[in-house]
């Protein structure tokens, strides 16, 4: 009997700890929020036939992001998407360059809804997959909420504006 609660004991004590132990982990996750502008330097869009507006495209895209605590890094995006008349999904990675020349390298799934030649909005998840500088070693996840503005004459594509979050961790030193 006093095995069996003994075993009963452990087994709270590991709870707990386990509990305690991940409590701290997420403590020590950090964020940096950031606001982003940015615009389409090349677009190749190709119709796939099947329904009416159905395109692939293949974008890239820079961006000025502008961090809550002042800082600024410059952003480059490749994209490549599959979208019916302006709403689809997409693959994006980027890469956030910073002033001192560290980066961040982003894989981003983004959803993206509207109608085409009026505003769309997108939204983001993703995961860090490299970081360079200060931020090497860096692991952690990305969301993102923007729209799209109607492309005017002679612009490549849309302009964007969108608010983000990257929560991550980095190795101890």
């Amino acid at each position: 009997m006093a095995t069996k609660k003994s075993m009963f004991v452990l087994f709270g004590i590991l709870s707990i700890s386990a509990w305690i132990l991940a409590s701290v982990i997420q403590a020590g996750a950090e964020t940096m929020n950031y606001k982003s502008y940015s615009f389409v330097t090349k677009q190749e869009s190709v119709p796939v036939g099947d329904v009416d507006g159905h395109i692939m495209t293949f974008t890239t895209r820079r961006s000025i992001c502008v961090f809550e605590n002042g800082e600024v890094a410059t952003q480059s995006c490749v994209i490549t998407s599959d979208r019916i008349k302006e709403s689809g999904s997409s693959l994006r990675y980027s890469t956030m360059t910073f002033s001192d020349g560290s980066t961040i390298i982003i894989k981003e799934q983004v959803t993206r809804t509207g109608t085409a030649g009026v505003s769309t909005t997108t939204a983001s998840k993703g995961e860090i997959i490299k970081g360079t500088g200060r931020f090497k070693g860096i692991k952690g996840t990305v969301t993102a909420k923007g729209r799209s503005l109607p492309v005017e004459k002679d612009e490549v594509g849309p302009k964007g504006i969108a608010e983000g979050t990257i929560t991550y961790t980095l190795p101890s030193k």
